[in-house]
């Protein structure tokens, strides 16, 4: 894990707490180190102090994986030449490469991002893309793999990154271990939108829209046609269209289906109701609306969608047991039953 002057801690932590309890039962297990330019300690750009590991130029292949922390002083670090020509050297000494966060501006000042498709903080994307246009920048996925580089969005998707790597280096089975162990909510999708629609925008102040919305998310299998819609807010449907276009930057249609789109990924992740009904609680005629709501919007299919979260964090309710045959052991007790599917 590669730091610099002003890194983000939690980018770090993050990873390499998820590495460490994996090592209950990792085999063979993971040897993390932390690096620095110099090996000088990381003061982060909380004001805490990370004692590094080791000098970054003392490094020396093979390595499995090199991962490069982001941060407030992500410009600074791929603008020394230095720290960059030892980044693009192990990249070559390495079996993969990543970045999380603002880290990504390093990896593409090596040119290791050139020509690939890749991913930063959504904060951050118009910045990498205008610096380096060799590179492909897509600000909605949490994480993208292309080759042999990876790339993760905002700070905590780093936790994201790191129980894919799990998972991929020693199975779903310890991946979704690790996930209880962490009592994170669960492993996210890859292709999962960095920030919710809701979040995206400022609430509308126009009262009239904003009144609209919530009823949206409260009842998404109401009728909700356009003309439903402005029959409800008593103004014409060609009003109701500009009012959303200028409070929410989409016509009244494409706002509906993208919150009818986020409640089927609550429900496909928090119950075990089939497609039908899922379909029908959410407002869509059908699985085959559903589906292609889901194929726009996520580049995956619903079970897909549903899979790649139970792959990782599903099992049988009060499930505990670690890996067959490890010597799991969460630390302290930790562990509970975070991850499991529950009805609504």
């Amino acid at each position: 894990m590669i730091g610099y002057p002003d890194a983000e801690l939690l980018d770090i932590a993050c990873l390499t707490t998820t590495f460490d309890y994996a090592n209950r039962g990792a085999d063979p297990p993971y040897e993390l180190v932390v690096a620095a330019p110099a090996g000088r300690p990381i003061s982060c750009q909380s004001g805490l102090t990370l004692h590094a590991q080791a000098a970054l130029e003392r490094l020396r292949g093979p390595l499995d994986t090199v991962i490069v922390s982001g941060g407030e002083g992500h410009l600074a670090a791929a603008g020394d030449s230095r720290l960059v020509a030892h980044v693009r050297r192990l990249a070559r000494e390495s079996r993969r490469i990543a970045s999380v966060c603002t880290g990504a501006s390093v990896l593409a000042a090596a040119g290791l991002l050139d020509g690939r498709r890749a991913t930063t903080h959504w904060m951050y994307a118009d910045q990498l893309s205008a610096r380096h246009p060799a590179v492909r920048v897509d600000a909605r996925p949490l994480w993208i793999r292309d080759g042999v580089v990876t790339t993760a969005a905002g700070v905590t998707s780093a936790l994201d990154l790191a129980l894919a790597f799990v998972e991929e280096d020693h199975g779903a089975e310890l991946a979704r271990h690790v996930a209880r162990a962490l009592v994170t909510y669960l492993q996210r999708p890859a292709n999962q939108a960095q920030v919710s629609m809701f979040l995206s925008a400022p609430v509308p102040e126009h009262s009239l829209v904003r009144d609209l919305v919530r009823a949206i998310r409260d009842t998404p299998d109401a009728d909700l046609s356009v003309p439903a819609l402005a029959a409800r807010a008593a103004v014409s449907e060609r009003h109701l269209t500009r009012l959303f276009v200028a409070h929410l930057g989409q016509n009244p249609a494409r706002f509906v289906r993208g919150v009818r789109t986020e409640a089927a990924a609550h429900l496909l992740v928090t119950s075990r109701l089939p497609l039908a009904a899922i379909a029908a609680r959410c407002g869509f005629g059908s699985t085959d609306a559903l589906r292609q709501s889901f194929m726009d919007r996520y580049g995956i299919t619903p079970s897909g969608y549903r899979a790649a979260y139970r792959s990782s964090h599903t099992g049988a309710p009060g499930d505990q047991a670690g890996p067959a045959g490890s010597a799991w052991s969460p630390g302290n007790g930790a562990g509970g039953g975070e991850g499991q599917e529950a009805e609504p």
